[in-house]
């Protein structure tokens, strides 16, 4: 259980961050949600009622990352999924977009970590977000595949080094979260179809498969350094 903990969600207005929110709460934490947008962070915490607070971060801008935990004051568990980046091929892509993963996904949870340090309880714990093309590589996606590596390789680096803050990584497949809902249909319907034809279990992920994963990962005291994959089979194809 979560109660009386308070947990710190940097992409928790929307999609996965936002229903990890709403499971922390109805396992007795409070939480505190950060995004870019402020229309989304009121929305989002009115929608999660009075055990929930929201701060506008910018996990591009380190000076903004340690304003938000300032603002956050002490937690007990951190989880970062919000990130904002675009791939593609090699030699198709600009170095921006080649390098936009990192600076968003990679550079964006490290410096989150840095910054909650200091804010962060001695037996808490660190979920960082990664995803299955780290193990899985697909087409259209080498810096996108390396980042992913990257961040399962910094949580199980941070699991050592931060000891006894346990440190673990989220790696999901296609998920059905409102990321995609936001897609042209076409596009939506064409790499559910793709990602199915490969999955093990015939189909893309929920929202709740993966937020259930996070909070499992919030509440087991002994687990730590580990890399979990709630991606219906799809790395073992």
């Amino acid at each position: 259980m979560l109660t009386n903990k308070t947990v710190a969600i940097i992409g928790g207005t929307s999609g996965i961050g936002l229903r990890v929110a709403e499971i922390a709460i109805s396992l007795g934490a409070s939480v505190v949600v950060g995004g870019r947008n402020g229309e989304r962070i009121e929305k989002a915490v009115q929608r999660l009622g009075s055990s929930a607070r929201g701060a506008e971060v910018d996990n591009l801008n380190q000076a903004s990352i340690k304003a938000f935990f300032e603002a956050a004051g002490a937690i007990d568990h951190l989880f970062t999924p919000g990130a904002s980046y675009a791939r593609g091929r090699i030699d198709e892509v600009t170095d921006e977009v080649a390098e936009s993963s990192f600076k968003s996904k990679f550079w964006g949870q490290y410096y989150a970590v840095k910054h909650a340090l200091p804010h962060l309880a001695k037996d808490g714990s660190i979920t960082l977000m990664a995803g299955a093309y780290s193990v899985r590589p697909a087409p259209n996606g080498a810096a996108y595949g390396a980042c992913n590596a990257a961040i399962e390789g910094l949580g199980r680096s941070l699991a050592v080094e931060l000891a006894p803050v346990r440190v673990n990584v989220v790696s999901p497949g296609t998920i059905d979260s409102d990321l995609w809902q936001r897609q042209p249909t076409e596009l939506r319907d064409a790499s559910f179809s793709s990602y199915s034809d490969v999955a093990l279990l015939k189909r893309v992920g929920t929202t709740d498969e993966v937020a259930g994963t996070v909070a499992f990962l919030m509440q087991n005291t002994f687990m730590t350094g580990s890399t979990l994959y709630p991606d219906g089979g799809f790395a073992l194809r």
